[in-house]
């Protein structure tokens, strides 16, 4: 019960001291041997005050470096430093050994910024991409990130994810010491977070709509179970579910018209299905076991969950319109928190045999679980949305930190609190 606890509920008081604005710190600790050498040169500015706002090139080469797919060079190696095509001079890039060049300019034009940028391959000697935008003084990381998602597929095929968002969950000792709970939401790299709610009850179980646009959550505000969701860009926030019971592990629908959430208001635990719309239940399962975490697969016609139904946590799945539960998982002691990837071909998970909780993957093809982790307390897997990388939540000592694992093990990163306090519960954004 201990275990199954753990799955359902996640509500353990973790505590910890951190500031409120305190911004995520990425360090790579493991990267491809064979990452690509790709030089970033600082780019050229034109406009008042002598200098960018922002230092563009540094915010590309900390994108590309956090992939671990490439190394950057250090601009106090550079020979050189163009801002235009003509100006490049492809031997010295060569005897550098860098086999990608990126350079760029921002000019000032009224009250917005123009970026133009180039890549070129170094060893052909020729340009293979460019672009020209136009943004906003507020949109300049935004507009940074962009690049580094346009370099990034141009290079490996695959949508780069650099401007894209993490929820996370935090909770603060008060001076009188009193617990603060706090959800969050954050720029990719960890910049720019923003509080979303806070509460002296739990807060927990974030999860993003497809278009980004929303958060669904759990708040034991009036020291019951709700689920609520919040529009980010103008804060309204309603409660959708606080039925009697629990009321946990809230998942949107692709669509976004349903939630598929975990409901006691019956009895044991099981999972349904709200619509959003007229607020119509649907159940999906009845069992004396406890179903719990929903997750949706990307073409919305079925769910992954798990349940305790044959003794011990693993991943079913059911029709999203309701049907018989089919077992997906049978190696291991513990599966638990499943997720899909955006293809839909494979499912994050936390697995475990004696007692190591571990982030791992399988490939629904062939049904072949790979562990991608090491750690011993290892939770809350959540994909990528590229199906690239796997963020979760991992333990250092006493304290948590975010983490972040590339599908085949080969690049690891971890994400903590400038404060180095600590931070739970991930959900990366579509």
């Amino acid at each position: 019960m201990h275990v199954l606890l753990r799955t359902i509920l996640f509500i353990s008081l973790f505590g910890f001291h951190i500031p409120s604005q305190a911004e995520l710190i990425i360090e790579i600790t493991k990267g491809v041997e064979t990452a690509v050498p790709i030089a970033i040169v600082p780019f050229g500015w034109q406009g008042e005050g002598g200098r960018s706002p922002l230092n563009v090139s540094a915010v590309i080469q900390a994108d590309l470096n956090r992939s671990g797919l490439f190394k950057t060079l250090a601009e106090r190696d550079m020979l050189t430093k163009p801002t235009l095509a003509e100006k490049v001079r492809y031997r010295n890039w060569q005897a550098l050994g860098q086999e990608y060049l990126v350079i760029g300019k921002v000019n000032e034009v009224a009250d917005k910024y123009q970026v133009q940028f180039q890549l070129f391959d170094v060893y052909k000697g020729e340009q293979i991409f460019g672009r020209r935008f136009t943004f906003s003084t507020n949109e300049f990381r935004r507009a940074a990130h962009h690049i580094s998602d346009l370099v990034y597929e141009k290079l490996t095929g695959k949508k780069g994810v650099f401007s894209t968002r993490i929820a996370y969950v935090t909770k603060t000792t008060q001076p009188n010491k009193r617990k603060l709970f706090k959800l969050l939401v954050a720029d990719a790299d960890g910049y720019n977070p923003k509080i979303i709610d806070s509460s002296i009850q739990p807060l927990m179980s974030p999860s993003w709509s497809a278009d980004g646009k929303k958060i669904a959550y759990v708040s034991f505000k009036n020291k019951r179970s709700a689920i609520k969701i919040q529009t980010l860009a103008s804060g309204k926030r309603i409660t959708v579910a606080a039925y009697k019971g629990l009321n946990q592990a809230p998942a949107f629908s692709p669509d976004g018209s349903r939630l598929a959430l975990t409901l006691s208001k019956d009895g044991s635990p099981d999972i349904y299905i709200l619509n959003l719309k007229n607020r119509m239940l649907l159940k999906l399962t009845q069992s004396f076991g406890i179903d719990t975490e929903p997750s949706w697969s990307p073409d919305g016609k079925s769910i992954v969950y798990t349940s305790n139904r044959g003794g011990k946590p693993q991943l079913y799945t059911v029709p999203s319109t309701g049907g018989r539960s089919t077992r997906l998982t049978f190696e291991g002691d513990y599966n638990a928190r499943g997720s899909f990837s955006q293809d839909g071909k494979s499912i994050t998970m936390v697995h475990a045999n004696q007692g190591d909780y571990r982030i791992a993957v399988m490939d629904l093809a062939t049904r072949t679980i790979n562990v991608l982790t090491a750690g011993r307390d290892d939770e809350s897997p959540s994909f990528s949305p590229n199906g690239d990388m796997v963020l979760y939540a991992s333990r250092r000592g006493r304290k948590h930190m975010l983490s972040a694992v590339s599908v085949d093990g080969s690049t690891q990163q971890k994400l903590a609190l400038d404060s180095g306090e600590d931070v739970r519960q991930p959900a990366w954004s579509p």
